[in-house]
C-alpha cells in the first residue's frame, strides 16, 4: 500500500518515519531545508525508544508528482488543514483513506468540507516530538500512539486495514468506538495547557503544582467541557477530573508545541485552541471567560508572529 504523509514535522516525521522503516511504501510531502536534508541523508529519528534512519520511497514538495495514495495522513498544523485537504485531491482514489492527526477539535470537519466525506476517518495522536534540525525528528516523551475511528462510530473493514499498517510499523494504535469523544478529550488537554503555558511561560508540572494556576487549568478545561456538551459530544461526567489527572501525570518539565511556538515568536494554533472555544462559546451561548482572557492576552503576540 502507498501511504502519503502531508507535513513532516514532529508528528508526520515520527509516524511517517516508523511506517517507512517497517518497509512500507511511504511518500513524504515536506519543504525547504527539511526536504533537502531528507533527500540527501534520509529521515533521522532520534527517539527515547531507539534511534533510526529511514529512506522513504519518495520525498517531495510537489503533490502533482505523487502517485495515487491508499492512505493519507495529514500532519500539518491545524490552520493548514483545509488547504492540505484541497491539495491532495489529485492523489485520491475511490478507496483512499484520509486521516487528520493534528491537535484541534474540528480537523475532520475541515477535511470533509474539502473532500467527499467517504474518504475521511477521524484521528488523533499522542506524542511529544519536534524537528530538531533539518532531516532530524526528536521524539522526547510519551508512548507514541495514534487513535482513529469512523466519524459515524461504525466498525469497518478499512479500520482493520489501517490498524495492520500501524501494527507493522510498530507503534501503539487504537480503534476508537467514539472518535469525537477521543478527539475532544485530547483537545481539552492540549488547549488547557497550551494557552496558559504560553501566558505563564511555565512547564506543565509547574502550572499543575501551583495552587492558582492549577485552578485556572481546571476552569479552562471546564469551559471546554461545557462547549463540547453543547455541541453534542458525549463526554463522561467526570471528564474534567480525568483531564486534570492526565495533566498531573505529564513530565514535570514538558510543554506543549503551541506554547513553544508562541514563546519562539512563530505562528501558532492559538486560534484553533482557545480561540476556537471562544468562538464556539459565543455561537452556542456558553460563557468562556477564562478562555477569552487567555486568548485575548496572547492574541497580540500571535498577530505579530503572523506578520
Amino acid at each position: 500500500m502507498h501511504i502519503v504523509i502531508i507535513g513532516v514535522g514532529g508528528v508526520g516525521g515520527y509516524f511517517g518515519g516508523k511506517i517507512s522503516d517497517s518497509g512500507q511504501k511511504v511518500t513524504l510531502v515536506a519543504r525547504g531545508k527539511h526536504l533537502e536534508a531528507i533527500r540527501k541523508k534520509g529521515l533521522q529519528i532520534k527517539s527515547v525508544d531507539g534511534d533510526f534512519i529511514t529512506h522513504p520511497f519518495m520525498v517531495t514538495d510537489t503533490i502533482d508528482t505523487v502517485e495515487k495514495a491508499d492512505v493519507v495522513l495529514i500532519c500539518t498544523k491545524s490552520w493548514q488543514v483545509a488547504e492540505a485537504a484541497k491539495s491532495i485531491v489529485p492523489i485520491l482514489k475511490e478507496s483512499t483513506i484520509v486521516i487528520p492527526l493534528q491537535n484541534g477539535a474540528d480537523n475532520a470537519e475541515k477535511v470533509c468540507s474539502a473532500l467527499d466525506a467517504k474518504h475521511v476517518v477521524g484521528g488523533l495522536c499522542k506524542i511529544y516530538s519536534k524537528i530538531e534540525a533539518p532531516g532530524i525528528i526528536s521524539h522526547f516523551g510519551h508512548t507514541p500512539e495514534i487513535v482513529f475511528g469512523e466519524l459515524d462510530k461504525s466498525i469497518t473493514e478499512r479500520l482493520t486495514t489501517i490498524k495492520q499498517i500501524f501494527d507493522k510499523a510498530g507503534f501503539k494504535n487504537t480503534v476508537s468506538k467514539d472518535i469525537e469523544v477521543d478527539i475532544w478529550g485530547k483537545f481539552m488537554f492540549i488547549a488547557t495547557v497550551s494557552g496558559l503555558g504560553a501566558l505563564t511561560r511555565a512547564t506543565i508540572g509547574e502550572m499543575y503544582e501551583n495552587k492558582e494556576t492549577h485552578r485556572i487549568l481546571e476552569q479552562t478545561a471546564t469551559e471546554i467541557y461545557k462547549v463540547g456538551i453543547a455541541k453534542g459530544i458525549s463526554f463522561p461526567k467526570d471528564m474534567v477530573q480525568r483531564i486534570m489527572l492526565f495533566i498531573g501525570a505529564q513530565s514535570y518539565t514538558s510543554t506543549a508545541s503551541t506554547q513553544r511556538d508562541i514563546m519562539a515568536g512563530r505562528p501558532s494554533e492559538l486560534d484553533n485552541f482557545n480561540g476556537y472555544i471562544v468562538k464556539e462559546g459565543k455561537k452556542l451561548g456558553v460563557a468562556t471567560p477564562v478562555n477569552i482572557f487567555i486568548y485575548s492576552c496572547l492574541l497580540p503576540m500571535e498577530e505579530k508572529a503572523r506578520k
